[in-house]
């Protein structure tokens, strides 16, 4: 059933569903709890020798991003951002030539690294 309720709200299939009630009192604490894992996974900090030592390698050597007219797109190294929610720079050679298939790629690995169920994430490409 939770699977037909995630197809219905496609774009938002990253995010917890919880089935409570209040009259009846059914599950309200899970409510809580879920709430309390968004937050702290909103708040996690990555250091960047960590992104770079587990993400870098599938995104390098793994599945690197697709060449573009001829040209190989390297990436460099990657940092999170000092923010409020999670945000990532991936340092490349040629950012304007990533396409959004592959953020989503990379955005999904973050997400089942780092368990940022539920928390949205901006991933950002920029020239080293």
């Amino acid at each position: 059933m939770e699977e037909a309720i995630r197809s219905r709200f496609a774009p938002f299939t990253d995010f917890p569903i919880i089935f409570a009630s209040a009259v009846t009192k059914q599950r309200i604490f899970k409510v809580l709890e879920t709430a309390k894992q968004v937050y702290d996974a909103r708040s996690r900090r990555i250091s960047t020798s960590e992104l770079n030592e587990k993400l870098l390698p599938i995104v390098k050597e793994q599945n690197p991003p697709p060449s573009v007219k001829g040209k190989w797109i390297k990436i460099k190294y990657i940092t999170q951002l000092p923010t409020h929610y999670p945000q990532f720079v991936f340092f490349c050679n040629l950012p304007q030539y990533i396409r959004d298939p592959y953020k989503r790629f990379v955005e999904n690995r973050l997400r089942e690294m780092w368990d940022f169920k539920g928390v949205p994430i901006s991933i950002f490409f920029r020239a080293k």
